[in-house]
């Protein structure tokens, strides 16, 4: 039994390794990120359980598994989104290297894909600890929607074009 856990252990520190070789910063960020959408998915579950507590006849507040379904399709989306970055990014790194230019950051649109849901998800993280009764201090939404927004100039340029 000990010898399996050993084997399970380092196998995985090889998969790690191997991940983190392959995509440098971007591995933590999509760890993050992954962490930040469970976490969304919960306080959102239990958000809509505290509505449902306090609107005990509507049926327009509660848990659904339809709108539990529709939050995680959205979910692989984004992930389906990041993807779609980093083949951009590999396009551009096998390119510059076809020209003759050398870039060294592996992950430049993944990146800030990536980044930019993570602030969406602790936005919607944020939102759903006030939907259970949760005080939420305005000045830390206001500063994660301020990330957002500099992200969102990052990406189309500092003339917001």
């Amino acid at each position: 039994m000990k010898q399996a856990y050993i084997t399970i252990q380092a196998a995985a520190a090889a998969i790690i390794a191997w991940l983190s070789a392959r995509l440098g910063i971007l591995l933590p960020v999509l760890c993050i990120l992954a962490v930040a959408m469970i976490l969304d998915y919960i306080t959102g579950m239990l958000a809509s359980k505290r509505e449902a507590i306090e609107h005990p006849d509507d049926p327009a507040y509660g848990w659904s598994s339809r709108r539990g379904a529709e939050g995680i399709i959205k979910k692989v989306g984004y992930l389906c989104i990041i993807a779609a970055a980093l083949i951009v990014d590999y396009i551009i790194l096998h390119v510059a290297a076809q020209i003759g230019l050398q870039i060294t950051l592996k992950a430049f649109f993944g990146l800030l894909v990536a980044v930019w849901y993570i602030l969406n998800e602790l936005l919607s993280i944020i939102e759903n600890a006030g939907r259970m009764g949760a005080p939420v201090p305005s000045w830390l939404t206001k500063y994660v929607a301020v990330l957002k927004d500099k992200i969102d100039s990052q990406g189309e340029g500092e003339g917001g074009e």
